[in-house]
């Protein structure tokens, strides 16, 4: 099926959606995305991405050619013109056109794309078995050399230690920052329950600052549920009684197995399928 596409300022057919060679987004990476669900046609948690959309963009420098509530009424239309119910937006925002070269200032004007479709999330059975992960060779960037609450268009640090998930035959690896300490997954946030209390990596050990993560932390203790943020190592996982991700796409999947070695009784477990349940009232509310 055919999609239309928001490109710069107006909608145009997927055919029609073509940018420069010249764009540094192609170029260099430069320029920021955000990923959105859509349940029942409306936008999930809509003020939270177009904030951080503009925050990524406030740190790198780039001026979004458009208000918050023009960008939001633009994601609305493209939604609405794609007839999307249940789906998913990708925003994207490069540096636009330049000359060769790094400088972005040389560069007329930022591009912005939105494009609304469906979304082909885990089989069920992952999400009633739970997944298997390993641990990932490739660390997470190093927070002083990239902010890891920038959601850049430069993912090869997060591709790198996909390959190895995908070489080992596993939907997702774990990332480890420059200390050892577990930072998140490849798309997802981490958390682990650990006699009852739930644990997740602090965003200064590399992690971005998720939006299902924030969700879930508050409908976790909405319900008397402890959240603690704190450094994890790869021990704290290989120990703990409940493993899960969340993620705009995953929402919340429980892990049973990483590098070998059951998570609790290899099954998923109480705390995160009350937690799954809780985020799918959530968001469907």
């Amino acid at each position: 099926m055919a999609l239309k596409i928001w490109l710069d300022d107006k909608l145009v057919g997927d055919q029609d959606a073509t940018v420069s060679v010249f764009d540094h987004g192609l170029l260099y990476g430069d320029g920021i995305f955000e990923g959105i669900r859509v349940y029942a046609g409306k936008i999930f948690e809509e003020k939270a991405h177009v904030d951080r959309l503009y925050e990524s963009a406030k740190a790198i420098r780039l001026q979004i050619p458009m208000t918050k509530d023009e960008m939001v009424d633009a994601m609305r239309k493209t939604v609405e013109a794609n007839g999307i119910k249940e789906g998913y937006i990708r925003q994207i925002v490069t540096r636009g056109v330049g000359s060769l070269g790094l400088n972005p200032f040389n560069c007329e004007k930022p591009c912005v794309i939105l494009i609304a479709s469906t979304i082909q999330p885990y089989p069920e059975e992952v999400y009633e078995n739970g997944m298997k992960v390993i641990s990932a060779t490739t660390i997470r960037n190093h927070p002083l050399a990239l902010p890891p609450q920038i959601k850049s268009l430069n993912y090869l640090n997060n591709i790198f230690a996909k390959m190895e998930a995908i070489d080992a035959n596993v939907p997702e690896a774990i990332m480890y920052n420059h200390m050892g300490y577990v930072v998140e997954a490849t798309v997802d946030n981490i958390f682990i329950v650990k006699d009852g209390i739930i644990y997740t990596p602090p965003v200064n050990a590399g992690s971005l600052c998720g939006i299902t993560r924030a969700v879930v932390t508050k409908l976790a203790k909405q319900n008397s549920l402890e959240v603690v943020e704190t450094d994890l190592t790869r021990f704290d996982l290989y120990i703990c009684d409940e493993f899960f991700l969340t993620g705009t796409a995953a929402e919340v999947i429980s892990i049973v197995e990483i590098d070998g070695r059951f998570v609790g009784d290899g099954k998923p477990g109480p705390v995160t399928e009350r937690l799954r349940k809780l985020f799918f009232e959530y968001a469907r509310s």
